[in-house]
């Protein structure tokens, strides 16, 4: 029995819900951190050196606002989802990669 089985294997509904979402959300950030780096074009990065809870610009990962843009429309493309350059909310859906997985999130289910 695979151990993703295994795991699952004893919980209830709720959990094994919760657990499921879980696993998608690591799916996403791990397609959003492979769109980063192929996006941006960041030869000597990969997924494991970004980290979820990291800032994407300044002191963390070190973008800035061109590679906003073309993060946003590589998200557009991948994702099928709406960003505004001039929204504040925007500005908090490209915090992190978490920031992002959640705003995708939110928004394939609308």
């Amino acid at each position: 029995m695979s151990r993703r089985r295994q795991e699952g294997a004893f919980l209830d509904k709720g959990q094994k819900a919760l657990y499921t979402l879980k696993i998608v959300m690591e799916e996403l950030k791990k397609q959003i951190k492979e769109l980063i780096i192929s996006s941006l074009e960041l030869e000597d990065t990969t997924p494991e050196d970004i980290k979820d809870n990291e800032p994407l610009f300044g002191s963390g990962l070190g973008l800035d606002s061109i590679d906003a843009l073309e993060l946003g429309v590589a998200l557009k493309k991948k994702f099928n989802v709406k960003l505004s350059a001039e929204s504040e909310d925007s500005k908090k859906h490209f915090a992190s990669v978490n920031a992002l997985a959640e705003f995708i999130n939110s928004e394939i289910g609308k």
